[in-house]
């Protein structure tokens, strides 16, 4: 067995990222991830290491083999050309056995004849690749070439067996270490119980567990299972015969495969301790299967009998449900990531169709399936199938596929009509959230008092329907059980659905608008609003568009741009079909300033168009108008086009004074039309339109604009290199944007406080405010990140 750290190291340029980052995941899943060096795997090292330290560290002792795939881009990168220099080393010091050198395009290296033993790649697939990598490893390692490829074929045993035929296999390496640990002799626990929702694997590990046994360990391998039906690609197949309906028709199985068949026709209440007599001198290994199938009695009964097996005998069970401790607990979760890309790269061998899909999409596949083995296996055996040629069509027929062939009922059928009341709606409620919920948020949604709440969780967490975080704080559904919960149990579905929107309703029309002192009440409930998103866009346009419009403020305080923006595009596009072309232009308006506010010129372009045809559709006012070519002007600016940004703020400046000599909106325009003129370099006429636009703000009480405004002076200060005046007016505004709580505006007055202090010298006072402007533009994707990572990169070398 190897004793170094990786077992394969790749070299390789950007460009074929994609192609390596497929081979890397197969063989990830062949010998875990850790053992294999490939950048995306070992992040923090790679981020932290000195680079020569990696190289001379990694490169010359810690590997097996090292994997170079060359393209002709592979002399022109830095890191490779390094990477070479010690790869290079290797091979001059008689060490070229250790290196696999590939290559497409024909690329050519320095120091090498181009005919130099490389592995041609450009007609070969990432499972190709794959094939040559381990054939050529176990050659290195003085195996039979085909040693790691061939552990694909049916797994075997020389231990006398019943094991029913295993697939390929992939992943699980600590789960079959684990369980072989609780088989050891030298083991206290009878065995082991893996544990886990429905599709997860439990049958499978189990059986691959028993054969990976060492021939000496057990005498005889005894598989059981209630299981009464299986799902292939084609569908629900029962088992008919092969049915064990209760504890002691499981006796009697053992009984038959111990060749013991008198014990079969005893008396109930002697079988077990017959049967225990018969396992004494047998050293056996029970595999139990599907447990959850029994009766309650009866599991209690099978439990107390394993606990009593005699030494040198074990078992392996598994079950939805745990049956009680002695035994090492599996709890099964997702197969990961690696193991489901070498799964589906085995399937696709015999699946054109899938055998074209990308990474990507088999990625994604392995996401909206929750890492189930069986939803995974069943998905990738539809393509090929009927109008099945995408996963996409795949994914819609699991939606609506006919009982016969429905893997959602498979797995969580036989649980549908077990649930108590309060389970049913606590599962209901965890439908509306995308994200782990807080126990108080689940108990808003279903309605129910929180210690209730919190006794379901507990419940559903044993039969593996949720999954709780490691402090047991937020709960989330195991993948799938929503679609299987709309399907089976729709009225509650619609009853918790209308409950949520209301409560949400409610809270937005009461904390929203321009209520800025509510705006913490609504953001504290967030967590129970954001799901009722969904509802209001699937509900009445009216409804709809007061819930945007209550929401505008708030969401753009609180920096929720993604919501925003989602939230505006979609109810922009109801609005346009229910012909409120008014409503429809609002949307587009908000959306557009999310799109300036990201610094997305194209975008905030297009959505000022929309919104002047929208509201030129819906005869709007002047108010509407001048609106929309205020965004336009915001465009232009992005672009840099001043004097056509300057030209459309005064023309909206105009269009407002119609209305109004002094307002709002006016005082909005004006400092619309000094951001304009200071980014054309007219410093003295953007501070007096400043200035005047702060002076109408405090007139008629626009608490967000004087807020805003002090901090645009401050950048006018520090273009002039007034760092003092920069201070101090960097610092007012950034109470100002505290006391209103708009997030964008305290990390901007962050970033100009700590621009000035840094100038003036004061780096350690500058240091958390410009901590701070990096932490809120990181989470907001802000254009802005950049220049508050550069005043931080200025506090550094201060």
């Amino acid at each position: 067995m190897s004793t170094k750290r990786f077992r394969i190291a790749f070299s390789f340029a950007g460009e074929k990222r994609d192609f390596v980052a497929q081979v890397a995941a197969m063989l990830a899943a062949r010998f875990e991830q850790d053992k294999i060096l490939y950048d995306k795997f070992h992040e923090a090292e790679f981020a932290n290491w000195k680079l020569g330290l990696l190289l001379q560290g990694l490169y010359h002792d810690d590997a097996d083999m090292i994997v170079v795939v060359v393209c002709p881009d592979y002399s022109k990168k830095d890191w490779c050309g390094l990477e070479w220099i010690a790869i290079h080393g290797m091979l001059m010091s008689g060490k070229d056995r250790e290196i696999m050198l590939c290559r497409f395009d024909h690329a050519k290296l320095q120091g090498l004849h181009e005919n130099a033993g490389f592995v041609e790649l450009d007609l070969k697939t990432p499972e190709q690749a794959v094939a040559l990598i381990l054939e050529r490893l176990a050659l290195n390692e003085g195996h039979p070439k085909d040693h790691y490829t061939a552990s694909a074929a049916p797994a075997k045993t020389s231990t006398p067996n019943n094991l029913p035929r295993l697939q390929p296999f992939f992943g699980r390496t600590k789960e079959l270490k684990q369980i072989a640990e609780a088989l050891d002799p030298e083991s206290r626990t009878w065995g082991a119980l893996i544990d886990g929702p429905g599709g997860m694997g439990k049958t499978s590990l189990a059986i691959r567990a028993a054969y990976d046994c060492p021939p000496s360990q057990f005498q005889r391998i005894i598989f059981v299972s209630v299981k009464d039906r299986e799902l292939d690609d084609d569908g629900v197949r029962k088992l008919g015969g092969f049915l064990l309906p209760g504890f002691l028709e499981m006796l009697n199985e053992l009984a038959r495969e111990l060749e013991q068949p008198d014990i079969t026709k005893a008396p109930e209440d002697q079988r077990i301790r017959l049967l225990l007599d018969a396992l004494r001198p047998t050293q056996a290994l029970l595999i139990l299967d599907n447990l959850e199938s029994l009766a309650k009695d009866d599991r209690d009964q099978l439990f107390t009998f394993v606990k009593r097996l005699p030494q040198g005998c074990k078992a392996i069970l598994t079950s939805r449900r745990r049956l009680g401790s002695g035994s090492e607990l599996l709890i099964l979760e997702k197969l990961d990531q690696s193991a489901a890309l070498e799964t589906l790269a085995d399937l696709a061998r015999h699946n054109p169709l899938l055998a074209r899909t990308s990474e990507t999409e088999r990625i994604s596949l392995y996401t909206q399936t929750g890492g189930k083995p069986l939803l995974l296996r069943w998905m990738a055996g539809q393509l090929g199938r009927g109008s099945c040629r995408t996963f996409t069509d795949a994914l819609n027929f699991l939606r609506s596929c006919p009982p016969d062939n429905d893997p959602l009922e498979f797995i969580f059928g036989d649980l549908a009509w077990e649930f108590t009341a309060d389970e049913t709606k606590v599962l209901v409620a965890l439908t509306y959230f995308t994200l782990p919920a807080k126990v108080a948020h689940i108990a808003a949604v279903a309605g129910l008092d929180e210690a209730l709440v919190e006794t379901a969780l507990r419940t559903l967490a044993n039969r593996s329907l949720v999954v709780p975080d490691q402090e047991e704080q937020h709960f989330a559904l195991v993948p799938m059980v929503a679609d299987f919960l709309r399907r089976q149990r729709p009225e509650v579905v619609v009853e918790t659905g209308n409950r949520l929107e209301q409560r949400a309703y409610a809270l937005i029309v009461e904390n929203g608008y321009d209520e800025h002192d509510r705006f913490p009440a609504l953001d504290a409930a967030w967590s129970t609003v954001a799901p009722a998103l969904p509802l209001f866009l699937a509900g009445p346009n009216d409804r709809l568009q007061t819930v945007c419009d209550a929401l505008a403020d708030f969401l753009d305080f609180t920096s929720r741009w993604d919501e925003q923006i989602s939230l505006h595009q979609q109810a922009e596009a109801k609005a346009v079909a229910a012909g409120d072309h008014d409503n429809a232009g609002w949307r587009a308006r908000q959306a557009g300033w999310v799109h300036y506010l990201r610094g997305q010129a194209e975008e905030v372009l297009a959505c000022a168009e929309r919104a002047a045809v929208h509201w030129q559709t819906a005869q709007a006012g002047v108010r509407e108008r001048a609106l929309a070519i205020r965004l336009r002007g915001l465009g232009h600016q992005l672009k840099k086009d001043y004097p056509a940004a300057i030209a459309a703020c005064r023309q909206s400046l105009e269009l407002r004074r119609t209305l109004s000599a002094e307002s709002a909106d006016v005082a909005r325009a004006l400092n619309d039309l000094a951001g304009a003129e200071h980014l054309s370099g007219d410093l003295a006429t953007a501070e007096r339109d400043y200035r005047e636009a702060l002076r109408i703000a405090r007139a008629v009480g626009d608490a967000e604009m004087v807020a805003g405004i002090p901090g645009n002076l401050a950048d006018l200060a520090l273009d002039r290199e007034d760092w003092p005046q920069a201070e101090t007016l960097a610092r007012e505004a950034l109470t100002l944007s505290e006391k209103v709580g708009r997030r964008q505006l305290v990390a901007s007055n962050c970033h100009r406080l700590a621009k000035a202090l840094v100038r003036q010298g004061n780096a350690a006072e500058a240091l958390p405010y410009a901590q701070r402007a990096v932490e809120i533009y990181t989470r907001l994707g802000s254009p802005d990140l950049e220049y508050a990572q550069a005043v931080l990169a200025d506090w550094e070398g201060s």
